[in-house]
């Protein structure tokens, strides 16, 4: 098992700059770049820049070397000096834009699977053990329609609930006095007021599928013969279903999690958008769309950082969890 995970450590290296690469590669597509936006812009607010200040400015990011020369000195800075360039929209060092809002969407993706599992797991059991009851069709009928409603119509609808139920300042994740104050006490409790919005609304959907997969598995193992045959020697029904069939079932959901943070984060920037969060979401749509390249670059090597992070925390608690799963 130690030789696995120090493996699978090795095999992230070369991963992780693949997808850099290809993250780069991509952004680079679309036809100009940021100077390009910029001047397209200003040109349609009836403005023009000089074209030698836009030469300058072009030699001076870098814009006019080769896709592959940009590549290597933002890879470089990253790998030597922990510099992950400079975005152009904000004229500001990237790693100060992104430190923030990565700690922010991270405290809101930790937060919402935690909901999910603590939601689907009991919920997708009680499914299953009540198989055909009232329970189980209001549970199977709330999952579908989970599902089926787009995150950013939940958000609109929780934002109306929020403000007109409990006044609570719609948007945000913190009160317009603490929104530039300093981390406190006060400024933590403010955050996990308005923390449920977006917990509920991102937390849905998962909520809703974890449970559909989590009912549908146990209820292939509670068949199965080895729980006759514990039922048989007279063990309690509570261990015969959690010891065993349970523990089974819960291979789907420990595998699930590879993926799920990362799904959250990128699947967050409309709800982020619609709720007005300081998350990562807001700031990498508009670096795409202005074609700052090293700023969604390096949002895009983060996102793929945590992808294979979670992937390997996922295999490692999946053989801890089923004894039959060896990894050599």
């Amino acid at each position: 098992m130690g030789l696995y995970i120090v493996r699978r450590f090795l095999y992230m290296i070369p991963t992780v700059i693949l997808i850099s690469i290809v993250a780069f590669m991509i952004i680079q597509l679309p036809p100009g770049d940021y100077l390009s936006t910029l001047v397209a812009r200003y040109e349609a607010e009836g403005e023009t820049l000089d074209q030698e200040y836009v030469s300058r400015l072009r030699e001076i990011y870098g814009l006019g070397r080769p896709v592959h020369v940009q590549y290597w000195l933002w890879i470089r800075g990253i790998i030597t000096r922990g510099d992950f360039g400079r975005s152009f929209a904000w004229g500001r060092p990237v790693s100060a834009l992104i430190w923030t809002r990565l700690g922010l969407t991270f405290v809101l993706s930790l937060t919402t699977t935690l909901f999910i599992w603590i939601v689907a797991l009991p919920v997708g059991i009680y499914s299953a053990i009540r198989q055909y009851t009232v329970g189980d069709y209001v549970v199977t009928t709330l999952g579908f329609v989970g599902l089926a409603t787009p995150n950013f119509l939940l958000a609109l609808i929780f934002m109306y609930i929020g403000f007109s139920v409990f006044g609570q300042t719609v948007g945000g994740l913190f009160s317009p006095e603490f929104v530039s104050a300093p981390w406190s006490i006060p400024r933590f409790l403010n955050m996990l007021s308005h923390l449920w919005i977006p917990v509920v609304v991102l937390g849905t959907a998962g909520t809703a599928g974890l449970i559909r997969h989590t009912r549908a598995n146990l209820l292939d193992e509670l068949r199965k013969p080895y729980v006759v045959t514990a039922r048989a020697k007279g063990l309690p029904e509570w261990k015969v279903i959690l010891k065993y069939p349970v523990r089974i079932a819960l291979n789907f959901f420990v595998s699930a999690q590879a993926t799920i943070l990362v799904t959250l984060v990128s699947g967050a920037a409309i709800v982020s958008i619609v709720l007005s969060l300081p998350t990562t979401g807001p700031l990498l749509l508009r670096a795409l769309q202005s074609q700052d390249m090293y700023l969604a670059a390096s949002f895009i090597l983060m996102l793929s950082v945590m992808n294979v992070l979670s992937t390997l925390i996922s295999d490692i608690a999946l053989a801890w969890l089923d004894p039959r799963i060896r990894y050599t």
